[in-house]
């Protein structure tokens, strides 16, 4: 690998090279509250406690700890409960102030138990801390807006699990903006300092509301498919088969993965800007997400230890205006900007 060092994208003002190993990971305040989170985090949708053998799934943890990876993102609904078993054994050695541990409730459980009534977010809570063997999380988020419960319930009954002890701070994902304002005025509850969006190059909903909204009001977002399930990274080529045991050939894991040929022909384009940065697609997707102050952190999932070693590189990689246009020009007409899924 070549010394060159990178002429456009720089990591914490210092000149760098590909071949650079992750020195240090850079951390951001996660919105009013007191907790300093990654850049880059690691997250447990569709492949911890599921997709993922045990054996690689513990090496892609003990890796995040490595490169500096704090922040630990999971749900109830992962695979019935099995990601948050997985993590509870995985974690319990390792001190509890060494990671900032996130979970959420919402949707239908193996059981049938779904929503954000009173009833199932103490049910919920309680039953997360113990498959994830500790006493609170700290940070609990509702994975959508529950329509069927008064907001009014579902805010005091988290504000009582917060002044309990069991979680720390509150947050949410994919609210309506309205939803999120109405929560914030309620009186005497506690309020959220975080949103976990979709969020990439190729879905740019949140700049409309719900980032300006956020941060008017101390919430940070935490943003998930940052690399849009894998396509950002390039490995997807229009015209081709996927590659083998990619993530778009296994049931279990292709959610959301229905791009056309024309939106995987203008991801290509990015490959000689990434090339001509020494960067990889997937930080340079990273970057650019990482380029919003209001986001405290990108969600990666990763089924290899040197996927995260490799995301983990993305952080404090910075874009000037010049990669920032080149970028939007290359992916125009591919950008979609939906709103919130609640």
């Amino acid at each position: 690998m070549s010394d060159t060092t990178i002429p456009i994208a720089f990591n914490r003002g210092m000149s760098r090279t590909l071949a650079d190993s992750v020195e240090a990971m850079d951390y951001r305040q996660l919105g009013s509250s007191d907790l300093r989170i990654s850049e880059i985090s690691l997250g447990s949708w569709l492949t911890y406690g599921g997709a993922i053998e045990t054996a690689t799934a513990e090496a892609c943890v003990a890796k995040a700890f490595d490169v500096g990876i704090n922040f630990i993102d999971t749900a109830n609904v992962y695979s019935g409960g099995r990601a948050e078993e997985f993590l509870g054994r995985v974690l319990a050695d390792r001190p509890r102030d060494s990671y900032v541990l996130a979970t959420k409730l919402y949707f239908q459980m193996p059981n049938g138990d779904r929503g954000l009534s009173r009833e199932q977010v103490f049910k919920q809570i309680d039953a997360s801390l113990a498959r994830l063997r500790t006493d609170h999380v700290d940070l609990y988020q509702c994975h959508r807006f529950d329509w069927d419960t008064p907001l009014e319930e579902t805010m005091e009954a988290l504000t009582e699990v917060v002044r309990q002890g069991k979680a720390r701070h509150l947050g949410f994902s994919e609210w309506p903006p309205d939803k999120i304002q109405e929560a914030l005025d309620l009186p005497g509850v506690e309020k959220f300092v975080s949103s976990q969006p979709q969020y990439s190059l190729l879905w740019r909903g949140p700049e409309r509301e719900v980032i300006p909204l956020s941060a008017r009001n101390g919430i940070s977002q935490i943003v998930w498919s940052p690399l849009a399930q894998g396509v950002l990274t390039g490995k997807y080529e229009p015209g081709k088969r996927p590659p083998a045991e990619s993530r778009m050939t296994n049931e279990r894991m292709n959610y959301f993965m229905d791009h056309d040929d024309s939106v995987l022909e203008r991801v290509q384009r990015l490959r000689p800007i990434a090339d001509g940065l020494r960067i990889t697609m997937a930080q340079l997707a990273l970057a650019w997400v990482l380029r919003e102050p209001n986001v405290a952190s990108a969600i990666t999932g990763a089924s290899r230890p040197e996927q995260v070693e490799h995301n983990a590189a993305a952080s404090g990689i910075t874009l000037d205006e010049e990669t920032l246009r080149a970028v939007d020009d290359a992916l125009d007409g591919a950008v979609a900007y939906e709103g919130a899924a609640s």
